[in-house]
């Protein structure tokens, strides 16, 4: 008998606890509470503490934080009737609570449904390749078109990013077959850049010995030449000297001195095995210069 009262008070302690937690709400600053009274709009409240009538008033918490919809892969048609699937992210934020919340039914469905009929309009005026090549241009017109239309709800699209897109089967062969080609090319060009520039060294190098060898050659012809043009100064100052010194012994030689010396000359000639002479026309003033030596001994 004695846990009926016990059973009561607990379930007013509840009751309680209950009450108050419905009447006074703590809303912290990224939240705003709109408040229906008897069904009807009755203002936006928050953050801090928060008295809500019980009964009468209904608190329905809107976050007002940027938060993102992850849009699954949707397939789109382009403009040239490629199908590819795409997905993508839209980034937003609840500027009006209150619209957020009258205006219309659940906003996140809702924004998820107009953000994939957008796409598939956004993607039917491009063709294929433009889809793949002008992805910042695709996420801003979306961004364009999804916050004109979610604007009546109160909320504010602050960013679209595409995440990936999957073209045909046929189209990504071709692309791979494309990139492989370009791949091959590039390495064709690295290639061949490679055998110019070793080339360009080469002939370089080569030029470079020619030139140091040609000017080997021509110093050493310089230095041969200088040689012999101070060996031939040399002999032609030797020579120089040798006939200043017969010249200067010329002029101390008299006439007798070179009779002397012609008949030693013939004595020689004389003297020598052979049988058959040759006596220069002189030989005739020689002797009568011989003559009148004698004579003036004579005398």
């Amino acid at each position: 008998m004695n846990e009926v009262p016990l059973l009561i008070g607990i379930a007013i302690l509840v009751f309680i606890f209950y009450f108050f937690s419905q009447v006074l709400r703590i809303v912290p600053q990224y939240q705003r509470l709109v408040i229906l009274s008897l069904g009807r709009y009755a203002g936006t409240r928050g953050p801090g503490v928060v008295f809500v009538i019980p009964f009468i008033e209904r608190a329905v918490s809107v976050d007002i934080r940027e938060r993102f919809l992850d849009i699954p892969a949707q397939t789109a048609i382009t403009q040239d009737n490629a199908p590819i699937a795409i997905d993508f992210l839209v980034y937003y934020r609840i500027m009006d609570p209150r619209k957020s919340v009258l205006d219309v039914e659940n906003v996140v469905s809702a924004s998820i449904n107009i953000a994939t009929t957008t796409l598939r309009a956004v993607i039917g005026d491009i063709d294929l390749d433009s889809v793949l090549s002008k992805r910042e241009q695709i996420n801003d017109t979306l961004r364009v078109k999804l916050d004109e239309v979610t604007e009546r709800w109160g909320i504010k699209v602050t960013s679209v990013e595409i995440r990936e897109i999957v073209p045909p089967r046929d189209v990504q062969d071709a692309m791979n077959r494309q990139m492989t080609a370009e791949r091959e090319r590039r390495a064709s060009v690295t290639k061949a850049t490679g055998e110019r520039e070793s080339a360009i060294l080469e002939a370089e190098g080569i030029r470079q010995a020619d030139i140091l060898r040609a000017e080997g050659k021509k110093q050493s012809a310089i230095l041969e030449a200088e040689g012999e043009r101070q060996a031939q100064l040399l002999r032609a100052q030797g020579f120089s000297k040798a006939l200043e010194s017969i010249s200067e012994s010329a002029k101390v030689l008299d006439e007798n001195t070179m009779l002397l010396q012609y008949l030693e000359t013939l004595k020689a000639i004389g003297s020598s095995p052979s049988t058959k002479f040759v006596l220069p026309m002189e030989i005739s003033s020689m002797m009568e210069n011989v003559m009148t030596i004698m004579k003036k001994n004579g005398q």
